[in-house]
């Protein structure tokens, strides 16, 4: 018969790459680092402070109006919300102030976004309250009782020496008698302080993917449970009640228990003006969304109804009254600089840690978003460094963890804000609140600022509304919001973060153990080949089956592949080669059985020779497109299928592995010694393997007819 020309793949040379020594790469790199000259030192330099760069280039006539604009417009929002998110963090609302303060002015210098604004964060605020009430009730202090303190002279003793006199309770901290605000303000510094450093380390050694593991969908619903939980805790200053924040799990469902407990010892005067406060505030947000094209500003509705609050307290004597509570004396100018507390932080170490990442991860997030709406480049090791140290000198300054604000950037964005200059004057319009109006505000209410609290929540709580969507979109993402957003609001935050970290891993793991596969026909005389059950008019090649599995091959899902494989293509070898030999060994029988009744010797072997049962199939092509990587299990597995599939007269090829694959299997011989098999087994297209395998296959046939004839 005429030989069947045998089809060889394309061809595709590899480059040889030849890698350096180890040694060498590090004394290269190591001299690269080290080398010491003055434009290195420069380059250092301005890299650290990237406001050494681009201040000089100021374009003033272009820049300067809306930069000042939106520094005024952000400074007036974010008093009101210092003083506010004070109530989370446990703490006066001096440092509140204080906190805004610095971490505008270190974030000028050191920040690499135009746009985005550090500072005080209900989130970041709500895990140092957590973490401040925690160590406060584990000190023996009464998380119940109302701050006595209402002067100055009262205040610098708190943060001096001996407070016991009244009878208040105190612990010694650093050679010092301490109160509870003094205890609680140490604490929070503390924490800022480790925070900060964990910050600039995971700088340093460039650990900035561990951001990566923070999902969009986790992200979200990790800020929509915390948002739920910072709305539970500031419930009972809506009610006047005096209920302590509720320590360990379980938060939301125990306040809940409590409020509903201690209902009717609700304060009247808090509840009034907590309605009228809510509705001026949502009336304020609704006419801002429903108008900001012809708004030019945002409206300044927080410092309208803070002011009027404070005038209407102050007057109408509300604290005496009506026993309403009130933020009480604010100090004018600023406390001495005080080293945090380390003999805390061995006890604070843990807790610092989600803070650092959740800080970070969300600066960063903005920073990069808002770069790419505006047409420039951060640079995100450098936002770590200044995150970090907005975090680190402010906590000898008595202030708490920061990090970057959407809603704040949001409004800086749509002020004209050009550089972080605006920033710088937003800390002065801080400045001048600290020096000159502080005291002004002693008679507002706390109810006041739980308002504040509660309807800038507005945002997060609103995706609420959005589960639908996500759960069309995807179903995955949908669930892991979910987990997330229950696991931060019903148990805890902290617990929450990692909850929802550790289920978005699972979920992907999950994917890849169970990943779509699926075999492949041809369309029409084409070289394309695709998904049978996805497009139509699809042709699967006679006697050749082309599987392909969409995730890379690696321990943990070898065993769903094999399942998949087999039930593919409908014969597993193991079982197959098991029958074929019990139907041979049957067939022996029973030709010795005839052998002896009619004297054959022969007839047993040919009985055997015609018992192999013919497959409906040859060749299996497995298409590596959708595989990124195998591991030493997944090389195995391939090697086994060879070896497997060939007992039983089916040859298996691989095609379109990249590069990372291909090395893998040539590390483990799976093309013979010397890679003497690679060619044979071995293809850069679908329609190459199918190819090599028909004209195999009759070659092979046209041999056995051959030795027939």
């Amino acid at each position: 018969m005429e030989e069947v020309t045998k089809v060889s793949p394309p061809l595709l040379e590899r480059r040889a790459r030849q890698r350096q020594p180890t040694v060498s790469v590090l004394k290269s790199k190591l001299k690269q680092n080290v080398t010491c000259s003055v434009p290195r030192v420069r380059s250092t330099l301005t890299g650290f402070f990237p406001v050494v760069r681009w201040l000089p280039k100021y374009k003033l006539r272009e820049y300067v109006w809306g930069d000042v604009m939106s520094g005024l417009i952000v400074g007036i929002i974010l008093v009101p919300q210092a003083i506010a998110y004070c109530l989370l963090a446990g703490v006066e609302p001096i440092y509140g102030l204080y906190t805004s303060f610095y971490a505008n002015i270190i974030y000028f210098l050191m920040g690499t976004s135009r746009h985005v604004s550090v500072g005080i964060f209900s989130l970041m605020s709500l895990m140092v309250g957590q973490v401040v009430d925690k160590e406060m009730f584990l000190a023996g202090f009464d998380l119940n009782e109302d701050s006595t303190t209402s002067g100055p002279d009262v205040f610098n003793a708190t943060l001096g020496t001996n407070v016991t006199a009244g009878g208040l309770h105190s612990v010694e901290l650093m050679g010092m008698q301490c109160g509870k605000e003094c205890y609680s303000i140490s604490i929070a510094a503390a924490l800022t302080f480790l925070a900060g450093i964990y910050q600039v380390l995971m700088a340093v050694f460039r650990l900035g993917f561990v951001s990566v593991y923070l999902s969009a969908p986790m992200l979200d619903g990790f800020a929509t449970g915390a948002s739920f939980t910072i709305l539970t805790v500031q419930a009972k200053y809506l009610l006047g009640l005096k209920i302590p924040r509720h320590q360990g799990y379980g938060t939301v469902v125990v306040t809940w228990i409590n409020i509903f407990a201690n209902i009717h010892k609700t304060n009247l005067c808090d509840l009034i003006t907590s309605a009228i406060c809510i509705s001026v505030l949502v009336a304020g947000k609704e006419i801002q969304e429903r108008y900001k094209d012809r708004l030019k500003i945002p409206l300044p509705t927080e410092l309208v109804v803070v002011a009027g609050a404070t005038l209407a307290s102050h007057f109408g004597e509300l604290n005496s009254n009506y026993s309403s509570s009130v933020s009480g004396h604010i100090p004018t100018g600023f406390i001495p600089p005080q080293m945090p507390s380390f003999s805390l932080m061995p006890q604070l170490a843990l807790d610092a840690i989600p803070l650092a990442v959740i800080s970070f991860a969300f600066t960063v997030s903005l920073s990069e978003m808002f770069a790419k709406k505006n047409g420039y480049t951060v640079r995100p090791n450098q936002e770590m460094l200044a995150i970090g140290f907005c975090n680190i000198i402010p906590s000898f300054f008595h202030c708490f963890t920061t990090s970057a604000a959407l809603a704040k950037t949001m409004v800086k964005d749509s002020t004209g804000c050009q550089t972080q200059v605006s920033s710088l004057i937003s800390a002065l319009v801080v400045l001048l609140v600290l020096l000159f109006f502080a005291p002004y505000f002693y008679a507002l209410q706390k109810c006041v600022l739980a308002c504040i609290i509660i309807v800038s929540l507005r945002g997060a709580l609103r995706k609420f509304k959005d589960v639908p969507a996500k759960w069309r979109a995807s179903r995955n993402d949908a669930i892991v919001w979910l987990v997330t957003m229950s696991a931060t609001a019903l148990i805890s935050v902290e617990m929450g973060l990692l909850v929802g970290v550790v289920f978005s891993m699972i979920c992907i793991i999950f994917k890849t153990q169970n990943p779509k596969v699926s075999l492949l026909g041809r369309a029409n005389d084409s070289n394309l080949y695709e998904d049978v059950e996805e497009y139509k008019n699809l042709m699967l090649p006679p006697r050749v089956h082309i599987f392909r599995f969409q995730a890379p091959l690696y321990y943990a899902n070898k065993d769903s592949f094999l399942r998949s494989l087999y039930k593919a293509v409908g014969v597993e070898p193991f079982l197959e080669l098991t029958k074929r030999r019990k139907a041979e060994k049957k067939a022996k029988e029973m030709s010795l059985k005839q052998a002896k009744a009619n004297g054959d010797k022969n007839n047993g072997e040919v009985v055997v020779g015609l018992i192999q049962r013919e497959l409906d199939f040859h060749t299996i092509v497995l298409d590596c497109s959708a595989m990124p990587f195998i591991d030493s299990t997944g090389m195995a597995t391939f090697k086994g299928l060879v070896k497997e599939y060939k007992e039983i007269g089916v040859n298996v090829l691989l095609a379109n592995c990249n590069t990372s694959v291909i090395d893998t299997l040539q590390k483990g011989q799976c093309f013979g010694k010397n890679d003497e098999d690679m060619s044979s087994l071995l293809f850069h297209t679908v329609h190459a393997a199918v190819l090599h395998a028909n004209s195999t296959s009759a070659a092979a046939e046209s041999r056995s007819e051959d030795s027939v004839v």
